[in-house]
């Protein structure tokens, strides 16, 4: 019989192999910090741009405000333990490996770096790109939706504070300064946005994907003037082929044992199947889209080098994760927990707006 469905099927977009995602977003980074080398903003350009970019900052956290809902995360509060396993792999497991990295300087990584490779050791998990995984990998979403939205909200205080203490100077240290900047440029917006949420609230959800391209964008625009700043100041010099390729080899070993401390740690806590996926993917993530901004406010004109770290283990972590959530999706013990599983997302995530 002739199917008569093919002009719906030429219509379907073109996919991408689920094992081997094409991170877009990054490769707008990518373009970004390549404008940035080629055309970097100096003098009244770099002054507008970094008026604008500090705008932008508190736009993205006042947004961060007003899309987290505080009677999801309260109910959330019910699966403390699984809560907890997730806040203590990202803020206690996570800067403990960066910490014992301190040893691989400078025969491996340069200072600047390994403050980048600490720093985001210190960045709050992901939320969408999260969800995604553990719902291909039939985990527990709503654990995952918590979760995610506990650690970003944790991640407003804990990420500038532990910045602060275990980077030094690097970040500014503990002056007044530094800590104004923290509280007007990231908290006061977020809290803003949680008070204004019932009013503004409809909007964003009527308008979301509008707004998710003024995330995007005032993403991008940080990185721009980071990355401007960083060529101004000629810090390029310090990084080699060699050195970024230390870089990665670093990353990888980073990204390995936690994908391993979170799956078999949970198992040995007794969390079920559902549970240990939605521990895995959320407690060994990072979030691009809360670590750029932050970075901005914390390094300043050597936020080009904080932020590289990140740049890299984001998009690493989304093509090794999609791979696992597949597999994970065909375990023959997905099969017989089909009461807590859930049902796969359709295709395999892109890189989220916000929270990423």
């Amino acid at each position: 019989m002739t199917p008569r469905t093919s002009g719906r099927t030429a219509r379907r977009p073109l996919r991408l192999p689920s094992w081997l995602p094409v991170d877009g977003y990054v490769l707008a980074l990518l373009g970004t910090v390549a404008l940035a080398a080629l055309l970097p903003a100096s003098g009244t350009a770099a002054t507008v741009t970094e008026g604008a970019s500090t705008g932008a900052v508190a736009l993205l956290f006042f947004l961060y405000g007003a899309r987290l809902s505080t009677r999801e995360a309260l109910d959330g509060l019910k699966h403390w333990r699984l809560h907890l396993a997730v806040l203590g792999c990202t803020f206690l497991l996570f800067p403990l490996l960066g910490l014992a990295a301190r040893g691989l300087v400078p025969g491996v990584l340069t200072p600047q770096l390994y403050s980048g490779f600490l720093f985001l050791c210190l960045v709050p998990s992901t939320i969408q790109s999260s969800i995604a995984f553990t719902s291909i990998a039939r985990g527990n979403v709503p654990a995952a939706i918590c979760a995610g939205s506990f650690s970003s909200l944790a991640g407003i205080v804990l990420t500038p504070l532990l910045a602060a203490l275990l980077l030094g100077n690097s970040a500014g240290g503990l002056s007044a300064d530094a800590l104004l900047k923290i509280v007007l440029q990231l908290l006061v917006p977020f809290l803003a946005g949680q008070f204004l949420r019932r009013w503004v609230g409809g909007f964003l959800l009527r308008h979301k994907k509008a707004l998710g391209y003024v995330d995007r964008g005032s993403i991008l625009l940080v990185v721009y003037t980071a990355f401007s700043q960083g060529m101004v100041a000629g810090i390029w010099h310090l990084v080699t082929p060699a050195r970024l390729g230390a870089l990665l080899a670093v990353e990888v070993v980073l990204l390995a044992v936690m994908l391993g401390l979170t799956w078999y740690g949970a198992r040995r806590l007794g969390f079920d199947r559902a549970d240990r996926i939605a521990i895995q993917f959320a407690g060994s993530k990072k979030s691009l889209a809360a670590g750029l901004p932050m970075a901005s406010v914390l390094f300043g004109p050597h936020a080009s080098l904080a932020v590289l770290p990140l740049m890299l283990f984001h998009q690493m972590q989304l093509m090794v994760c999609a791979v696992i959530a597949k597999r994970r999706a065909r375990d023959p013990e997905a099969a017989e927990e089909t009461g807590t599983a859930s049902a796969p997302a359709p295709a395999a995530p892109g890189v989220p707006a916000a929270g990423a």
